[in-house]
């Protein structure tokens, strides 16, 4: 007689080890999806091109970007009747008595009662002078009469001036700029402006501070004006020359009372 045949063996009964590793190894893969996908966000932002500061730039470096800018930004300002607010020479920190060009080897800063004086090194390595002259006599503007309004804009184009330096001339740390001189009066004024006194302007875009367009004198927006009084009314100073006993030239600056 025929033996029957064999059973058919019965079915393992499925590990728990085994499906606790499967949900192990399906969370880890989440994970990593997870992460690349994060990964590659980062990435995508990390090298995508960040807001430009401004759309205009120097080309060149040193002296010579100082005075791309100086050509640059005096082309933009102009009076009611058309005409170019100033003209703007760029230079190392100088001065010109009769005997020729002497450099400037320090700026101080007189301080007001109670205070000390500050005193700055300064070299064409790390300042540049602009100067603001109008096509009238001693550098006046030619037409139109003095008013707050035009004197505002005045500082308006020296603050444009400073951020383009201090954004893409290297190793800037000081802005000497001249102001035009006002018919019937003998004092004259420049403006000192430190890398340290615009560093909240250099870190957002230059439209952000100053719109795109030059105002005329009397359509300076107001927060305009806010920008342009915070950064350089009290960096307003008269100025004269002193030597120090080695023979280095001090330019004297001194607060303008209020």
């Amino acid at each position: 007689m025929p033996a029957p045949p064999p059973a058919p063996a019965a079915s393992a009964p499925h590990s728990p080890h085994r499906l606790r590793f499967g949900l192990i190894y399906g969370a880890l893969g989440t994970i990593l999806v997870v992460a690349i996908v994060g990964l590659t966000i980062f990435a995508t932002r990390s090298i995508s091109p960040a807001a430009k500061w401004s759309t205009w730039h120097p080309k060149g470096g040193g002296l010579g970007a100082a005075h791309e800018i100086a050509d640059h930004v005096s082309q933009r300002y102009h009076l009611p009747n058309g005409d170019q607010l100033v003209d703007v020479i760029a230079q190392a920190p100088s001065v010109s008595p009769r005997t020729g060009t002497v450099p400037i080897h320090f700026v101080a800063v007189r301080g007001a009662k109670g205070t000390h004086d500050q005193l700055y090194p300064v070299s064409p390595a790390n300042s540049v002078m602009y100067s603001l002259c109008g096509l009238g006599a001693s550098c006046e503007i030619a037409s139109g009469k003095p008013s707050v309004e035009r004197g505002l804009l005045v500082r308006r184009e020296i603050l444009e001036l400073a951020l383009y330096t201090f954004k893409y001339v290297g190793g800037i740390d000081n802005v000497l700029a001249f102001m035009p001189a006002t018919a019937g009066k003998t004092t004259k004024y420049v403006v000192y402006l430190r890398h340290s006194d615009v560093a909240g302007e250099l870190k957002q875009p230059l439209a952000t501070t100053l719109g795109k367009k030059v105002p005329l004198p009397k359509a300076i927006p107001a927060r305009e004006v806010h920008v342009i009084d915070t950064t350089t009314t009290r960096r307003v100073y008269s100025f004269g020359v002193a030597q120090a006993p080695q023979g280095d030239l001090v330019f004297v600056l001194a607060p303008v009372p209020a």
